[in-house]
């Protein structure tokens, strides 16, 4: 590994950014011109492309990755005095999205070296109270939960995956999406796929497609056409306005044609850390499945993170932690359980950069610099000590 004495380049000082390919502003300019800037057919026409993409019979795009959760939870049947079984260790969202149903969040705990749930960890926690249990698929990194799905056949406990970090994944042969549980992607700006702000619900029956493009539409029966074509509407339920508007549709139309250099790209990055970390001592790559995985999050566990964090962000270096526990937010106090992995985690995670601005040059060095900032803060700490 070449030791870099210089500045940081303005691309390793930021931890995530959006990749355009070139063609995303003209898209949005078409959809200007036309005048037709809430869900249009260009939001079909992307909901039609990523149902292609995934090998899937419908997907249904929503205005953010949140809102697909809280809607897919809600197809579920998931409301007042329910459970949902979540990981600890995810974005807030998550958890947001059970509350806003009513029920009630159950936190696991996870796997320390992948920093996902285990079918074990998911099963420890259902109880009768179960509606759903919601799997995060941490740095898009499939979980394999054919046992959970056994174990649950025959009971109204239905499995929706987070997958903001996911889209393009696989699981085994197929698509993240394409394993026959509700699925829920996001969209947002610093996502493998942007689409500036949305999400995508992929239902598991008709009857539950149906039932999400209502909820998403405020509960409206009829179509957006179909609602032109006559004097009156029908609100069927409950609904809120969660649907996809065009100007957001065209930009991942825009970026979908692109997903293979996407894919491409990303794993060649991450592939460039692994090999560059493997000089650090006292450093674990959080493991993401690579060969299967779009990863959207390039991680490590190390000692004295807090010291490091702070010597590598006045480098100039964009790392960040991802995520503070969930059961340790005051917000969730009530719901605090002991979950000793994740408050392990939680002490020596740090996130290094990953974006496609970023070239290999640019991994050597942060990695060189983390190499620094370790040595640093072990000496620091062994200094103090002997001073005591």
């Amino acid at each position: 590994m070449t030791t870099h004495t210089s500045s940081p380049s303005p691309d390793a000082g930021r931890n995530a950014s959006p990749y355009l390919y070139g063609e995303e502003a003209a898209a949005v300019a078409d959809v200007l011109q036309r005048g037709q800037y809430g869900h249009t057919d260009v939001t079909e026409r992307f909901e039609q492309k990523v149902a292609e993409f995934l090998g899937v019979r419908d997907a249904i795009a929503v205005m953010s990755g949140t809102a697909a959760l809280h809607t897919a939870l809600l197809a579920a049947g998931v409301g007042p005095g329910h459970e949902v079984v979540v990981p600890s260790m995810t974005f807030c969202a998550s958890v947001q999205a059970v509350l806003a149903t009513g029920a009630t969040p159950v936190f696991t705990d996870v796997d320390p070296s992948t920093l996902c749930v285990t079918e074990q960890l998911v099963m420890e926690a259902v109880t009768d109270r179960t509606r759903a249990v919601m799997p995060v698929l941490f740095g898009g990194r499939a979980v394999n939960l054919s046992g959970v799905r056994k174990e649950l056949a025959g009971r109204d406990i239905a499995i929706v995956e987070d997958a903001a970090h996911a889209f393009g994944s696989r699981n085994g042969a197929r698509r993240v999406g394409a394993t026959g549980d509700l699925t829920c992607f996001s969209f947002g700006p610093i996502k493998n796929l942007t689409c500036g702000q949305g999400g995508i619900v992929v239902p598991r029956t008709r009857k539950e497609a149906d039932t999400i493009r209502r909820i998403r539409m405020l509960g409206v029966v009829q179509s957006q056409a179909e609602r032109g074509q006559t004097t009156s509407y029908q609100v069927d339920g409950f609904g809120l306005r969660y649907q996809m508007s065009g100007i957001n549709a065209a930009i991942g139309l825009a970026q979908l044609d692109h997903y293979e250099k996407t894919e491409t790209a990303r794993r060649a990055l991450w592939r460039a850390y692994r090999r560059a970390l493997a000089s650090l001592d006292d450093v674990r790559l959080v493991d993401v499945d690579v060969d299967r995985t779009v990863p959207h999050l390039c991680q490590v566990l190390i000692p004295n993170r807090d010291q490091v964090h702070a010597r590598l962000k006045a480098r100039g270096i964009g790392v960040g932690v991802h995520y503070p526990p969930n059961h340790l937010q005051p917000a969730f106090a009530q719901w605090r359980r002991d979950l000793p992995a994740t408050e392990q985690a939680s002490h020596e995670i740090l996130t290094l950069p990953l974006h496609q601005h970023l070239t290999e040059a640019d991994i050597d060095q942060v990695v060189t610099a983390l190499g620094q900032a370790l040595t640093e803060a072990r000496t620091t700490l062994h200094t103090g000590q002997s001073q005591q």
